[in-house]
């Protein structure tokens, strides 16, 4: 009996659930049949009010033509009629000239008939009939004035609905990543006049090849683009690889996206290492704050988490870092070997050891000290960058006395300049060559030449003051057109190598 029961409450909540199934869909066709009313209603108004506006312009244009008629008709009947009148008051005088010469032939006096004679030939000297045109000035001819629709009426008779367009086809060889933009090209595989715009869509990814279902960036679409490629600038390239879709659209609806490509997005990526920051260092991803107290903050802190865990928690798991960059470089810093004492530096976390990189940094004005530059992972945790020969740098020295100078292994140029107050830094390893630059106008501040030994890192210092970071920037043209048009001459740094 239990067993039968059972086997009922199942058979129940079956039914139940399929009941629940057929009412949605029965909504769901209900709401289709007044979406279809509502829609064929709208498609019938907008194709009555296209004819209309179609019947407007055909009314427009005949007005226009029958205007060019009637005037072009009452221009010929003026001339023709003025015509008329002259060469009819020239005939008149014609006829009483030839009654005068008549009369003069039946006179029988001598002296009359002479006298009579040269009066006519003068008058026939002077004469109108003599000096007008015997040709029409216009003709009656109005054949230029007709019209031939039948070109037109095969348009208009093969007017139909407007067709989905077809699937735009993404020019690889055209396309062109650079200076952190990408110039997208496509054309369409047959000419299609109805096409009002395209609709482009990207997204940021790490995978190559075609682009995966599922994907922690999501699409990003820009629409009502008018030709057949767009640029997308401004932009940082915090993945390997972007992918690109587009398609194209009437006023009525869009076809089908094209076949997705993905481009790759070469550039420098990296972020501020905390674990290896001084402790007076507020860092969090690509920005620094020097904090007086940090340090006395930090380690009080530190003692509370050890005395609850037991171990002082690793800040290489902390939430900032849980996107690796490329090149990594292992936390080989940190606890006793950070930076201290005067040594405000924080390095960057991916490691340069072959290839050009770019990357820039704007830095609070109002800051005391700032430095920017590259160093060794061997940089000592007393060390200064620019006061070894592991690190090499430009310093801005606010506090008594204003100074901007290049410095390596602790020696010093100073740099006669206004301070850019945002710096562009150009490494390329493998030629040794450390550049700096105004990023906003790309003139060029300074050239260490070096040969490098190890990897290098980016490095920061900042006392009483803070600075920001803007990585995922590739090497801007006009820089690598600097960099080749120097790359014979003397470097500026040369006695700081």
């Amino acid at each position: 009996m239990e067993d039968q029961k059972d086997d009922l409450r199942k058979i129940r909540t079956t039914l139940a659930l399929k009941n629940d199934e057929i009412q949605n869909f029965v909504y769901i066709l209900k709401q289709m049949l007044e979406n279809v009313e509502g829609n064929s209603k709208k498609v019938q108004e907008d194709l009555e009010a296209e004819f209309q506006m179609l019947y407007g312009l055909l009314d427009e244009l005949k007005e226009g033509m029958l205007m060019k008629i009637k005037q072009d008709r009452a221009s010929r009947i003026y001339e023709l009629q003025n015509q008329l009148s002259t060469c009819t008051k020239a005939l008149e005088s014609s006829e009483e000239l030839l009654e005068m010469a008549n009369q003069t032939l039946e006179a029988a006096e001598n002296d009359t008939f002479s006298k009579a004679a040269k009066q006519i030939k003068d008058s026939v000297t002077m004469a109108p009939a003599f000096r007008i045109s015997l040709k029409a000035k216009v003709t009656d001819n109005m054949s230029h004035l007709m019209v031939d629709f039948t070109q037109e009426r095969r348009m208009i008779q093969a007017l139909k609905f407007l067709p989905v367009p077809s699937q735009p086809e993404i020019d690889m060889t055209e396309s062109l990543v650079a200076d952190n933009c990408v110039t997208l090209v496509w054309k369409m595989p047959e000419e299609d006049s109805k096409i009002d715009h395209y609709d482009l869509e990207y997204r940021k990814t790490n995978f190559e090849g075609l682009p995966r279902a599922k994907e922690d960036h999501p699409w990003m679409v820009i629409e009502g683009i008018k030709q057949t490629e767009y640029t997308l600038s401004g932009q940082r390239f915090d993945t390997k690889f972007m992918n690109f879709r587009v398609k194209a659209c009437n006023k009525a609806v869009a076809g089908e996206f094209s076949e997705p490509v993905t481009l790759e997005t070469p550039a420098f990526m990296f972020r501020l290492d905390a674990s290896s920051c001084h402790q007076n260092l507020k860092v969090e991803d690509l920005s620094a704050e020097w904090d007086a107290l940090g340090g006395k903050v930090q380690d009080i802190k530190a003692r509370e988490k050890e005395g609850k865990t037991g171990r002082t928690a690793s800040p290489v798991n902390s939430p900032a870092r849980c996107t690796p960059s490329p090149k990594r470089t292992p936390a080989g810093r940190g606890g006793r070997d950070r930076f201290t004492a005067e040594s405000y530096t924080v390095l960057g976390d991916a490691l340069i050891d072959g290839g050009e990189y770019y990357w820039e940094v704007r830095y609070d004005t109002d800051s005391k000290a700032f430095g920017v530059g590259v160093a060794y992972r061997t940089l000592g945790k007393f060390d200064q960058l620019g006061k070894t020969s592991a690190s090499w740098c430009l310093h801005l020295n606010n506090w008594l006395q204003v100074s901007f100078t290049a410095k390596h292994g602790n020696k010093s140029k100073v740099l006669d300049m206004v301070v850019p107050d945002r710096l562009g830094v150009y490494c390329n390893y493998d030629e040794g060559y450390l550049s700096f630059y105004n990023a906003r106008t790309k003139q060029l501040v300074h050239t260490f030449r070096t040969k490098y030994t190890q990897p290098v890192v980016p490095a920061f210092t900042v006392w009483c003051g803070s600075f920001h970071v803007y990585s995922g920037l590739q090497v801007p043209s006009a820089v690598k057109c600097l960099q080749k048009r120097n790359s014979t001459a003397s470097s500026s740094g040369t006695s700081l190598t």
